[in-house]
C-alpha cells in the first residue's frame, strides 16, 4: 500500500519503500547508531544491513492516513540507548516529514544488538 496525496494539482503516490529509505538515511545520520538490523533476528544474532539496503531495517506502517515507522538498529557499545533511541526517533520525524509532507504519526526503535566499534 502507498501514501495518496490529492490536490487541485493532481495525484501524488508515495510508496512505502521511498518512505522507508528516508527513515533509514535518517537513522544512519544519527550518533551512535553502528547500522540497521533486518526486522527478524535469526539465532539471537541481528544481522547487519548495508548501506544499499537500508529500507530493510524500517518498516512502514500506513492505516487510515496515519503512518507508524519501526526501525530496527544496532547501536554501539557505551552510548546511552535512550538518547540514541530519542534522537532516532526525532530525525526520522524529520526526514520523512520535510522530504515528503507527510506527516508521521508514530516511530518505534527497536535495539537488536551492541556492537563494539574499533
Amino acid at each position: 500500500m502507498s501514501k495518496v496525496i490529492t490536490n487541485e494539482r493532481g495525484k501524488l503516490i508515495i510508496s512505502k519503500e521511498v518512505i522507508a529509505t528516508l527513515a533509514g538515511i535518517g537513522t544512519m545520520e544519527c550518533y551512535g547508531v553502528v547500522g540497521m538490523s533486518s526486522q527478524k533476528i535469526k539465532d539471537g544474532i541481528a544481522e547487519l544491513i548495508g548501506m544499499e539496503a537500508l529500507s530493510k531495517g524500517v518498516e512502514v506502517i500506513i492505516k487510515n492516513d496515519q503512518i507508524s515507522i519501526n526501525v530496527y538498529v544496532i547501536v554501539s557499545y557505551g552510548t546511552k540507548i535512550s538518547e540514541i533511541a530519542n534522537n532516532v526517533i526525532e530525525k526520522v520525524r524529520y526526514t520523512v516529514g520535510h522530504h515528503t509532507g507527510l506527516v508521521v504519526d508514530h516511530v518505534q526503535v527497536s535495539v537488536q544488538g551492541v556492537r563494539v566499534v574499533d
